[in-house]
C-alpha cells in the first residue's frame, strides 16, 4: 500500500494518467493526495474532474485557487457562465456537472495525516499557524463553503484584503483564511501576502518572504505538501515538499511517494502553451 501527493494537475488528463500508468496505481491498496487545482488552463478539465471523481474514495483532494474559481462561477447565472473559457465551460455543462461540483465543494482546504506524518495543502500556512491552528482555521471555511449560503459567499470570498488577523470577522475572515490557503507564496512576518509575487525566491520585494521562510514562524510538527508555486518548482526542505513542477506550462507533473523513505515519480506534462504569461497559478 502507498500514498502519493500529486502536484497540481490543472486539466492536463494526458499527463495525470502516465503519471497514474507509471507509478502502477492499484485503487485496491493505494491512495492519491492531490494539491489543489485540478482544473483550468490544461484543455482537459472535465476529463481530470470525472477521473478524480471516480476515484473519490481513494483519494485525498484540498481546494486550489482554481478549484474553488469554479466553484463560484458555478454559481452565476448562466450568461456568466458562458463567458469563461471553454475549458471550463466544459465542465461547467457537462451533464454530469451537478454531482461532481457538490462532491468538489465537499472537498477540504487542510489535510494532516498523523499516521502517516504529513499535512497537505493547495499553497501555504500563515507565519503565525501551527498545524492546530491551521486545521481548525480549514474547519471553519469548510463549514461555510458546504453550507447552503455557498452561493453568497461566492460573491465576496475574492479580494486581496484584509491580511489574517485573529480580530476578523465575517466573509473579511473568511477570505483572509482562503487567501492563506490558495494564494500565498511569499508574505511578511506579520501576514501580509505579496499577492503580485510569483517568481522564484531572490525575485520578490523587500520585506517579503517565502511563507516557509518566514523569521520566527510557528514551530509546525508535521511536514506539509503543496502544489500552487510552479516557477518555485520542486523544492524538498525546512519541512515543506513543494510538487507543482508546471506541468500545464510544459513542465512536470510530479507525485511524491509518502512514508519513511519518500520517492519521487514524474512525467512530462502537456506541450507548453504557444503564448500568454502565468497568471496565478
Amino acid at each position: 500500500m502507498a500514498t502519493y501527493a500529486i502536484g497540481d494537475v490543472q486539466g492536463c488528463y494526458d499527463a495525470l494518467q502516465r503519471l497514474l500508468e507509471k507509478i502502477r496505481f492499484d485503487p485496491a491498496a493505494d491512495q492519491l493526495w492531490f494539491c489543489g487545482d485540478l482544473v483550468n488552463r490544461g484543455g482537459q478539465s472535465l476529463e481530470t474532474l470525472r477521473l478524480v471523481y471516480s476515484l473519490a474514495i481513494h483519494s485525498t483532494v484540498v481546494l486550489g485557487n482554481h478549484d474553488l474559481s469554479l466553484l463560484a462561477i458555478s454559481t452565476r447565472r448562466e450568461a456568466d457562465r458562458r463567458k469563461v473559457n471553454p475549458d471550463l465551460q466544459r465542465v461547467l455543462f457537462a451533464d454530469d456537472a451537478e454531482p461532481m461540483l457538490a462532491w468538489l465543494r465537499r472537498q477540504k482546504l487542510f489535510h494532516v495525516d498523523r499516521k502517516l506524518g504529513f499535512a497537505l495543502v493547495h499553497a501555504g500556512l500563515a507565519p503565525q499557524w501551527d498545524i492546530a491552528e491551521a486545521e481548525a482555521r480549514a474547519r471553519e471555511v469548510e463549514d461555510r463553503l458546504r453550507g447552503d449560503g455557498f452561493a453568497k459567499l461566492a460573491r465576496h470570498m475574492y479580494g486581496d484584503k484584509p491580511a489574517w488577523s485573529p480580530k476578523l470577522a465575517g466573509v473579511d475572515r473568511i477570505r483572509a483564511i482562503i487567501n492563506v490557503f490558495t494564494r500565498l507564496r511569499y508574505c511578511t512576518p506579520g501576514g501580509r501576502i505579496g499577492f503580485e509575487e510569483k517568481g522564484r525566491p531572490g525575485s520578490q520585494k523587500p520585506g517579503l518572504y517565502p511563507w516557509f521562510e518566514v523569521p520566527g514562524q510557528a514551530v509546525r510538527d508535521l511536514p506539509i505538501v503543496c502544489g500552487h508555486w510552479s516557477t518555485l518548482g520542486l523544492f524538498m526542505g525546512l519541512g515543506v515538499y513543494a510538487i507543482d513542477t508546471g506541468a500545464v506550462w510544459g513542465g512536470r507533473l510530479t507525485a511524491l511517494e509518502l512514508g519513511p523513505e519518500l520517492r519521487l515519480h514524474q512525467v512530462p506534462g502537456r506541450d507548453p502553451p504557444q503564448r500568454g504569461p502565468r497568471g496565478d497559478d
